[in-house]
């Protein structure tokens, strides 16, 4: 659901969502090294996590070092975001491995300077070609509405379906993904959605964040929907292209690397916390891996 720092983070950049009415989302961690918890209210419910998909790393070509260093030679200084950049190109290995996933999609998004109701959203998700259904069950006044998107059907719209009786009696109609319906209630469209679209979202940014490099980045172990995850914290210093937001704080499953929640923050202004306000906030849970959804699914 998302667009990220550099004006490709977006939800966040996660990976992200659409919102409301017609916003059909988008689309952005105990034992643990200190660091804040999860900003904002906790999702509505923390269920069991099966393992996420990880790809074998190929094994390392043998180095002989040579017999006689090279002369003024001396290694380079990290950089801040190096870590976490090889963890992100690592979670767009092992996402190779997602031909599908199904989860509960947790997000709010501040569209107009007004933070949106928490939405909870039933998705489904297609690696290839990309698909997405997604069915809303709170806040109430969206609970049952649908919207899904399949690649190359539809003449690039997504179907909608409003909910109760108006949607039983008109099923599902076409909108563009970028309608204002949409955008009035979301920072996002569908076709950011999901965790590989926040994958690379954030490689994007992290890339040119680190030639920048002025990001401040903090990283510690943290567990979060009952999973041990990387929480890495990106401070940008001034509000200034090609920074998408002041902040953002992402949580990435230890094992395999891939991204399950995304918060990003408002530059502070006065009155305003010190860490800027939330701006946007997605979060994966109860994640199911390799279904076998057929494409038909998405067909609505």
């Amino acid at each position: 659901m998302a667009h990220v720092p550099g004006r490709a983070l977006s939800c966040c950049l996660l990976a992200l969502g659409l919102g409301a009415s017609l916003s059909l989302i988008a689309a952005q961690p105990p034992g643990l090294p200190p660091g804040p918890p999860p900003s904002g209210p906790p999702p509505a419910f923390v269920l069991p996590a099966p393992t996420l998909p990880t790809k074998p790393s190929p094994p390392s070509a043998p180095s002989t070092p040579p017999a006689t260093p090279p002369a003024n030679t001396a290694e380079k200084e990290p950089l801040p975001l190096d870590q976490p950049l090889a963890w992100m190109l690592e979670a767009r290995r092992n996402y190779t491995a997602v031909k599908d996933y199904t989860c509960t999609l947790i997000k709010t998004e501040r569209v107009n300077r007004v933070l949106q109701d928490e939405h909870i959203i039933k998705f489904s998700c297609k690696a290839q070609p990309f698909c997405v259904y997604m069915k809303w069950q709170a806040p109430g006044k969206f609970a049952g509405q649908e919207a899904a998107y399949a690649t190359g059907r539809n003449g690039g719209n997504m179907r909608v379906r409003k909910k109760g009786i108006v949607g039983k009696l008109t099923d599902f109609v076409s909108i563009a993904p970028t309608d204002h319906r949409v955008m009035e209630h979301s920072r996002h469209t569908i076709l950011e959605a999901g965790i590989g679209n926040l994958i690379e979202q954030c490689l994007a940014s992290m890339q040119v964040e680190r030639q920048l490099n002025k990001t401040v980045v903090r990283t510690a172990e943290f567990k979060y929907d009952g999973r041990v995850c990387i929480r890495v914290e990106m401070i940008r210093p001034q509000r200034a292209e090609p920074y998408y937001c002041c902040r953002s704080v992402l949580y990435m499953d230890k094992a395999s690397k891939l991204p399950i929640r995304m918060e990003n923050y408002d530059w502070p202004t006065p009155g305003s916390p010190p860490g800027g306000e939330l701006l946007e906030r997605f979060s994966y849970v109860d994640l199911s891996f390799n279904d076998g959804l057929p494409e038909e699914f998405f067909m609505k």
